[in-house]
C-alpha cells in the first residue's frame, strides 16, 4: 500500500492517458471519422499531469497541425502543376519553412510532422485538402477528449501540489541550516550536505514547474489564488544564504573563536531549523506563517557575537582570512534574517489567497 501511495501520481496519469485515448476513439467514431488514430494519438500525446499543461499541449498541437496542414495544402497544390518537380525537392520546399518555424517557435513543433504526413500520405494522392481536413478534425477531437479527462477525471489541484512542494523545500532547508550553522563548531558531514543541496535544488525546480502550471491555470481562469513566483524566489534566496554560510563554515574556525561561538551557534541553529520546519508545515496546509520573533532574536544575537569578536583582545591577532570568514558569516546571517522575514510575508500571502 505504501508503494502505491508513493507512486499515486504515476498511476493517476496512466489512468488519465488511457481514458483520454478511449474517449478520443469514441468521439472520432461518433463524428464519423474514417481514421480514428489521429484522435487517439493526439489524446495520448497531449494528456499531462495538470489541467493547465494539458490545455497548453492541446492548443499547441492543434495550432501547429493547422499551420502545417495549411502550408502543405498550399505548397503541394502549387507544385503539383509542375510535373517535373522531384519528390525530394517537394519535401525540401515543404519541410524547410515548417522546420524553421518549429525551431524558432517550439509551440509549432507539430507543423513539420503534419506537413510531411499530408504530402507523403497515400490518401493525399488526389490532393492533400481532404486528408488535411480529416487530420485537423481528428486532432481537434483528440484534444477535446484529453481536456475533458484532465478536467473531470482525478483532476490535479495544482495549488495544493505547489504548496506541498514548497513546504517540502522548507523542511529540507531546515535540515541543511542546522548542519551548516553548527559547522562553526563541529565539522558537517560533506556527503549529507551535498545530498541536501541536491534535493533542495531539485525540489525548488519542481516548485517552479508547479508555479508555471498555476499561472497557466490562472491565465485561463481555471483556478484562482496568489502569484506563486514570489514564493519560489524567496525559497531560492534562502537556499543561496545557506550556500554562503556553507562556504564560510567549510573549514573550522580556530579554537579561540569556536569556544566563544558554541552557545550562540547552537541556539541559532536550533531556532532556524525549528522555524523552517514550522514554515514548511504552514505552507503545506496553506496556513499563516509561524512567529519569527525567536528565530530573529537568535540570528541577531549570533551575528552580533561574530562582529564583536574582532574587538576582543586576542582576536585582534587573528589572520586576515579568518577575520574575513567571521564577517562573511555575520553578513550571511543578516541576509538570512532578512530573507526569512520576507519568507513570512510570502507564506501569509499564500494563506490569504487559498
Amino acid at each position: 500500500m505504501s508503494w502505491f501511495g508513493n507512486h499515486y501520481s504515476q498511476f493517476r496519469l496512466g489512468l488519465r492517458i488511457t481514458l483520454a485515448g478511449l474517449l478520443g476513439y469514441f468521439l472520432c467514431r461518433l463524428f464519423g471519422l474514417s481514421q480514428t488514430y489521429q484522435g487517439v494519438l493526439t489524446a495520448v500525446i497531449v494528456m499531462q499531469g495538470g489541467v493547465g499543461s494539458s490545455l497548453k499541449a492541446v492548443v499547441e498541437r492543434v495550432v501547429g497541425s493547422l499551420c502545417g496542414a495549411l502550408w502543405a495544402i498550399a505548397a503541394v497544390t502549387a507544385l503539383q502543376s509542375l510535373h517535373s518537380v522531384h519528390t525530394v525537392v517537394m519535401i525540401v520546399l515543404v519541410l524547410v519553412p515548417m522546420a524553421l518555424l518549429a525551431a524558432f517557435k517550439p509551440s509549432f513543433r507539430a507543423a513539420p510532422a503534419t506537413a510531411v504526413i499530408l504530402m507523403l500520405s497515400p490518401a493525399a494522392i488526389n490532393g492533400p485538402l481532404i486528408p488535411g481536413i480529416q487530420r485537423i478534425e481528428g486532432i481537434g477531437l483528440g484534444g477535446l477528449a484529453a481536456f475533458i479527462v484532465a478536467l473531470l477525471v482525478l483532476p490535479v489541484r495544482i495549488q495544493e501540489a505547489f504548496a506541498e512542494t514548497a513546504g517540502r523545500v522548507s523542511g529540507k532547508m531546515s535540515e541543511l541550516a542546522a548542519i551548516l550553522i553548527r559547522a562553526v563548531n563541529v565539522q558537517g558531514d560533506t556527503a549529507a550536505i551535498q545530498r541536501l543541496h541536491d534535493e533542495i535544488r531539485k525540489s525548488i525546480n519542481q516548485a517552479e514547474l508547479a508555479a508555471d502550471e498555476v499561472l497557466r491555470e490562472k491565465t485561463t481562469h481555471l483556478s484562482e489564488g496568489p502569484d506563486p513566483l514570489p514564493m519560489c524566489r524567496a525559497l531560492r534566496r534562502i537556499r543561496n544564504d545557506l550556500a554562503m554560510i556553507g562556504r564560510v563554515t567549510s573549514e573550522l574556525f580556530p579554537d579561540l573563536v569556536r569556544e566563544r561561538l558554541i552557545a550562540p551557534s547552537e541556539t541559532a541553529a536550533a531556532a532556524v531549523a525549528a522555524f523552517l520546519v514550522d514554515c514548511g508545515n504552514a505552507i503545506t496546509r496553506r496556513g499563516s506563517a509561524p512567529s519569527f520573533e525567536i528565530c530573529q532574536k537568535e540570528l541577531t544575537q549570533f551575528a552580533s557575537t561574530l562582529k564583536g569578536l574582532r574587538w576582543i583582545g586576542p582576536m585582534r591577532e587573528l589572520p586576515d582570512d579568518v577575520v574575513g570568514r567571521i564577517f562573511g558569516l555575520a553578513f550571511s546571517l543578516e541576509q538570512l534574517e532578512r530573507n526569512l522575514k520576507e519568507f513570512v510575508d510570502r507564506i501569509n500571502e499564500l494563506s490569504a489567497g487559498k
